[in-house]
């Protein structure tokens, strides 16, 4: 059996994605690996994973690079440049091949959003390094990044205590 850098993709409209994404990146630090965390919608708001990033210092880069949710944006040109520019961080990131695994947190939102085309997003994800595992998490993956990735998990909601009223909670959602 032969082992590779793997482009997996956690997509699907239920809760999950990037938790996977960042179980994935604590199983690799508990190999030594390096990680980096490229997110590219999250806002500045305080995360618990931005907390635990601290306790790896030089193997967890985690870079926090949008405004917040775009679905709910006042400046829609403002955030195509920031997302224009974390691609261009992120493809500079994958290219250095510095890292072993390389999580790119909500970059689905780009393409569904026409920020970036989905063509050169594919480019870059497949023009990663041999050994570089590459995750991209968010809603709605395009048919090309899903005939690109190696794995694709669709999270599916059956069930959210937000419907019940519910509000997010530390630990859980941030």
């Amino acid at each position: 059996m032969k082992t590779k850098g793997l482009l997996l993709v956690f997509t699907g409209n239920g809760k999950g994605k990037t938790t996977a994404a960042l179980g994935l990146a604590f199983r690799a630090l508990g190999h030594g690996q390096r990680v980096a965390v490229i997110q590219f919608i999250k806002g500045s708001w305080k995360y618990g994973e931005l907390e635990s990033a601290k306790c790896f210092p030089g193997r967890l880069d985690f870079h926090v690079m949008g405004r917040g949710f775009i679905w709910k944006s006042d400046d829609m040109d403002k955030d195509i440049a920031l997302a224009r520019q974390a691609w261009a961080f992120a493809r500079e990131t994958i290219a250095a091949g510095e890292h072993d695994l390389v999580i790119l947190d909500e970059l689905t939102y780009l393409i569904t959003y026409k920020m970036i085309g989905e063509d050169e997003i594919i480019a870059g994800l497949t023009a990663r390094p041999d050994g570089m595992h590459v995750v991209v998490t968010g809603r709605g993956a395009s048919k090309g990044l899903i005939a690109a990735a190696d794995l694709v998990t669709e999270m599916r909601e059956i069930k959210h205590p937000f419907n019940d009223g519910v509000r997010a909670q530390k630990g859980i959602e941030y």
